[in-house]
């Protein structure tokens, strides 16, 4: 990965991971795709390898992004999923010429039309409407950080995950709780 630029939290559903890219929305949010070569290191990484993208595609990315996370979020809570999420979400799958290929090993792979963003775009979005239709086995859930609140997607045994990844969210929130008890009730004399 290039230097100067956060990390990717990495997952292993697709569509939550790219929600992902921008992590602290409620708090000081951390962008991981903030130019286009950004975009393209973290399709590589997913097995998305696309050979350019523009600042319009970038600003694609971004949209399906912010629409995957609504929607996500809206099905975690239970709520009416956002209309122009849904559309968007529906454009972008629809939209591209990606397709599912079998590799001699019998794993999946995807083979994007020309390596374009557009097509690596529509895979995410088709894994969106996997996770949110409830066509997976597990549940959306929200973070608890209370800084992170990430939709992600539990599919632990007992559907009780906390944490959108338990090495940055869940051992903040530890440490925290830790370091409170450390200290004693609160006006306690040093």
């Amino acid at each position: 990965m290039r230097a100067g630029f956060p990390e990717f939290r990495l997952g292993v559903v697709l569509a939550t991971s790219f929600t992902g890219t921008l992590s602290e929305r409620f708090g000081e949010p951390v962008e991981r795709i903030p130019v286009p070569h950004r975009l393209i290191d973290w399709l590589t990484v997913y097995g998305l390898a696309v050979d350019s993208c523009s600042l319009e595609q970038l600003d694609l990315a971004r949209e399906l992004r912010e629409s995957v996370h609504a929607a996500a979020t809206a099905a975690a809570l239970r709520e009416p999923l956002p209309a122009d999420a849904v559309r968007i979400i529906g454009d972008r799958s629809a939209g591209g010429r990606a397709a599912a290929v079998l590799t001699p090993d019998g794993q999946r792979r995807w083979r994007l039309g020309a390596s374009s963003v557009e097509d690596a775009l529509s895979v995410i979005a088709a894994d969106a409407v996997d996770v949110i239709s409830g066509e997976r086995d597990g549940k959306l859930a929200l973070c608890a950080s209370p800084t992170c609140r990430a939709a992600f997607f539990d599919a632990s045994q007992s559907r009780t995950r906390k944490w959108c990844d338990m090495n940055t969210c869940g051992n903040r929130q530890k440490k925290a709780r830790f370091n409170a008890a450390r200290r004693g009730p609160a006006g306690a004399a040093d």
